[in-house]
């Protein structure tokens, strides 16, 4: 199993450093006792309240990049605490990976309140994701009732799956807004038809066009 080791110490004292390097020592140990392989070992010395730590980041990039199947702690405060923690959890759970603390003895064992709350947050990004589905569903309706045709308009932009498309079209962003479409619901007509665009790029190139008509 491809494995992190994480190791954390909320302060760069000497007496803390002294404690991250047994840290790293006992894991490396207990990784081996239980046939993980270690991919990388991560070494932080920030506060457990903040996400904004190096070691983190590089973690998440690793786990994305190397396809982690875990992460092996000292115990569950040595990831975070309070909503860091959890926000910390939630993206691991959500990638698929576990998490092994020698305080456990083997796999994380949630408390009641942190098990509730993480099933909160998934339950609440689920009813995101429906309504920003349901948002771009609606914007598409409203363009194609103001008359946007996009196999008509739309074609030979990018590949077929929709991805990365690198230009829009302008003519309908004008058509759009010239039938009372918000900018927001433009972006969302568009997201629904494959253009990773958002309303802001939206706003910047109607301004364009509107300033170019202009000079």
């Amino acid at each position: 199993m491809k494995t992190i080791i994480y190791c954390r110490v909320s302060t760069k004292k000497h007496t803390q450093e002294t404690s991250l390097e047994r840290q790293e020592s006992e894991l490396l140990e207990i990784a081996d006792k239980w046939n993980l392989q270690v991919v990388e070992v991560i070494l932080d010395q920030a506060s457990g309240y903040h996400l904004d730590r190096p070691g983190v980041l590089g973690m998440l990039d690793i786990i994305k990049r190397e396809k982690i199947e875990a992460v092996l702690v000292q115990d569950e405060t040595r990831l975070g605490r309070g909503n860091a923690k959890i926000a910390l959890l939630h993206f691991l759970f959500k990638e698929g990976v576990q998490v092994y603390s020698i305080s456990h003895q083997g796999e994380l064992e949630l408390s009641e309140s942190d098990s509730m709350v993480l099933n909160i947050v998934s339950m609440v990004e689920e009813y995101q994701r429906k309504l920003h589905n349901l948002k771009i569903k609606r914007g598409m309706k409203r363009a194609v009732e103001k008359g946007f045709r996009p196999e008509n308009n739309l074609k030979d932009h990018g590949n077929e799956s929709g991805r990365e498309r690198k230009e829009l079209p302008i003519e309908e962003i004008i058509r759009l807004r010239e039938n009372e479409l918000t900018f927001s619901e433009i972006a969302a007509t568009l997201r629904g038809f494959g253009y990773d665009v958002s309303k802001a790029t939206v706003h910047r190139r109607y301004q364009e066009y509107i300033r170019q008509e202009e000079e």
